[in-house]
């Protein structure tokens, strides 16, 4: 384990819960369902990349491996480091997603007329 990458994650958890709360708190004012469900796509992205962020550097902190001798789980360093955080190549497209679903959501929800006009 890291302790270094572990206290990142947790920072940044800690953000991200702070985010979530910060924008439920925030009243928006639109009686249009698409709307709402534009603005919890944007929320949705722009909350998920704390805790996408948290969970990469989770990651990070317990990519280990097995050592051969004494069959101990230790931290990789180095080329195992690289190894270990090979299989979880996968998890980059996590924050890309929910990068574009908060721009998605913001750009369509910024284009939207109010209801009623041309």
């Amino acid at each position: 384990m890291r302790p270094v990458e572990l206290v990142v994650a947790l920072a940044l958890a800690a953000l991200g819960v702070r985010s979530l709360v910060y924008w439920l708190r925030r009243p928006f004012d639109s009686n249009d369902p698409r709307d709402h469900a534009l603005y919890a796509l944007y929320l949705t992205g722009r909350v998920g990349l704390w805790f996408a962020f948290a969970g990469m550097f989770a990651l990070f902190a317990f990519a280990g491996t097995t050592d051969p001798i004494t069959g101990e789980r230790v931290a990789a360093r180095g080329r195992a480091f690289i190894d270990a955080a090979d299989d979880y190549a996968w998890y980059l497209l996590v924050p890309v997603v929910l990068a574009a679903a908060q721009f998605a959501g913001g750009w369509f929800l910024g284009r939207r007329s109010p209801r009623g006009r041309p």
